[in-house]
């Protein structure tokens, strides 16, 4: 069959070699370490003597790792069906598989089906550890099997959406930031369901909602209404892509190929600034022709976050929960999209054979960067600009002192850049695009996601954050150590050895002096954190772009 065909050609073929052995791996450790941290930190802070204890621990537990996997299952997935698709097309190697016997819905099924090989793994090499975490009591067998299925369906619905934009829309960029705009929305419907009708309402709608439902004996029946949306979602999501996948790719080819001429006229050259990447980043088409629905996606963003803010502001004392859901979905996708954009602009450049153009070229290692860095910031204007003009409403509202408000753009603005100059610097540091993609993702993703459950355990846990460092420890060296390994792939130096030793524990700092209120504290350890890293991987990019980039070698 040669919907077995594709499945295939992207299992045997592509390039895994012990990436997806040693991913299931670290995946089953992470897990264990923070179940092992959990119970560290109850048992230094808390008496456990009782069955009825551990329960209750138990208990807590799960509703710690459930969301936590929901989130890494569903932006795996759509991160993997993304640049399963965009990459053929960067390639142009989907005009082969267009031409082939392949039926359409055999390509465009071969291609989900191939993305959710890897999720797939992760779930069922995680199934033990969740096993191991139901031992302590508090949560049934069946209310395991409901979490595993609510996040897969979750996860398929996610790498269903990822698929069929990646095959409509132009760029790698366009399609990882419309998915993540998708994946914010499918969130903040849930949370204005939850506002309207309920919590038990927005279960059917959120698969956030859904996994704490799945957890929940009294909410159960809601599970079948949401495992049918999804189902919903992915029906329609993969039907539409089997209509139009030789509409959308055929037109795009014809696209692709300008003719020089208009109506007989040559068309006027235009002057090319100083700068020539700045320059073409910034005024041509090189992040495709409908950059613009990006920019829409995002105005929408920030028109909910502001609803959410006001909807919050009227009441005497406001929900910080409310708040937080009305700016940290926005603030996760801007970092996403723009770390997105930065790698995507250099592994576009080498999967279309540019970048070999450059390289020959008299264009200078300085040149190149920071045309590249502040080409994306100048395209991602809305993206970069947006979340901090949501940080300001906070305090147009009087939810924030002007103070925190101002602590708040500052913050967010110093991640902005890291991000950008975290995706560039991956992009320079891996030959492979997907690798690349990944681990510049992942790495947001990871330190997004690792802080929010830090400070749900810490929250959940304990109440003398000083007396938690010693549990955290473990989690502060291995996450030093997969940003090393990360970071340092190419080009290790010290400066990047020390930014990836102090950034988690600066990070467990920041995390500490939020939660008691530290707003200037938080501020400063962010500030030296992550700038700190940004220069540890900006100056080597610069310093060392003819190594990176194979200009020259170590023996030359």
């Amino acid at each position: 069959m040669l919907l077995g065909a594709v499945l295939e050609r992207e299992i045997r073929f592509a390039p895994r070699s012990r990436g997806l052995f040693i991913a299931r791996a670290l995946y089953c450790t992470a897990l264990l370490a923070i179940i092992a941290t959990c119970w560290l930190v109850v048992t230094g802070t808390q008496t456990v003597a009782t069955a009825g204890d551990t329960a209750r621990f138990g208990a807590t537990l799960m509703r710690i790792l459930a969301p936590l996997q929901l989130c890494l299952a569903v932006l795996a997935a759509a991160l993997t069906g993304a640049v399963t698709v965009s990459m053929e097309k960067d390639r142009r190697t989907l005009e082969m598989l267009l031409v082939s016997r392949l039926e359409d819905h055999e390509l465009v099924l071969g291609k989900l089906a191939a993305s959710l090989v890897r999720v797939a793994l992760l779930l069922l090499s995680a199934i033990p550890v969740f096993a191991i975490a139901g031992l302590f009591g508090g949560v049934t067998a069946g209310q395991l099997v409901r979490l595993f299925v609510v996040t897969a369906a979750a996860a398929l619905a996610a790498a269903s959406i990822a698929t069929t934009v990646a095959f409509w829309k132009e760029t790698t960029f366009q399609t990882l930031a419309i998915t993540m705009f998708v994946l914010v929305a499918w969130l903040a419907a849930g949370e204005i369901v939850a506002l309207l009708r309920g919590p038990e309402a927005a279960a059917v709608v959120s698969p956030a909602r859904a996994v704490f439902a799945a957890l929940s004996p009294s909410a159960t029946r809601l599970l079948g209404p949401f495992l049918a949306i999804c189902a919903g979602i992915i029906a329609a999501t993969n039907a539409i892509a089997v209509w139009r996948v030789r509409a959308w790719n055929v037109a795009t080819e014809s696209r692709r190929r300008p003719s020089s001429a208009v109506g007989g006229r040559r068309r006027p050259s235009r002057q090319v600034w100083t700068n020539p990447i700045l320059w073409r980043e910034i005024c041509t088409r090189a992040y495709g022709r409908t950059i613009l629905l990006v920019r829409i996606a995002w105005l929408v963003l920030f028109a909910a976050g502001v609803a959410g803010i006001i909807q919050a502001s009227r009441s005497e004392q406001p929900d910080r929960l409310a708040v937080a859901m009305a700016i940290l979905p926005m603030a996760l996708a801007s970092l996403v999209a723009v770390a997105a954009l930065a790698v995507t602009s250099v592994t576009t450049e080498r999967d279309r054979g540019t970048f070999d153009l450059l390289l020959v070229s008299d264009l200078e290692p300085g040149e190149f960067i920071w045309g590249k860095l502040l080409g994306v910031l100048a395209v991602a204007r809305e993206i970069v600009v947006l979340p901090l003009v949501l940080c300001a409403a906070l305090v147009a509202t009087g939810i924030s002192s002007l103070e925190d408000g101002i602590y708040l753009c500052l913050g967010m603005g110093i991640l902005l850049f890291f991000a950008a100059v975290l995706g560039l610097h991956v992009g320079l540091s891996y030959q492979s695009s997907r690798r690349a993609i990944g681990v510049a993702l992942g790495t947001v993703a990871f330190l997004f996601v690792g802080v929010a459950t830090a400070m749900r355990i810490m929250v959940a846990f304990g109440s003398s954050f000083e007396l938690q460092l010693a549990p955290f420890l473990a989690v502060i060296v291995g996450g030093a150590v997969g940003l090393y390994a990360a970071l340092a792939a190419r080009n290790p130096s010290p400066a990047i050895g020390w930014a990836s030793a102090m950034l988690p524990a600066l990070t467990f700092v920041a995390i500490t002096g939020f939660l008691q209120g530290n707003t200037l504290q938080v501020l400063f350890v962010a500030a030296v954190a992550y700038g700190f890293a940004t220069l540890a991987m900006l100056v080597p990019a610069i310093g060392a772009f003819d190594l990176l980039t194979g200009r020259t070698t170590t023996g030359e």
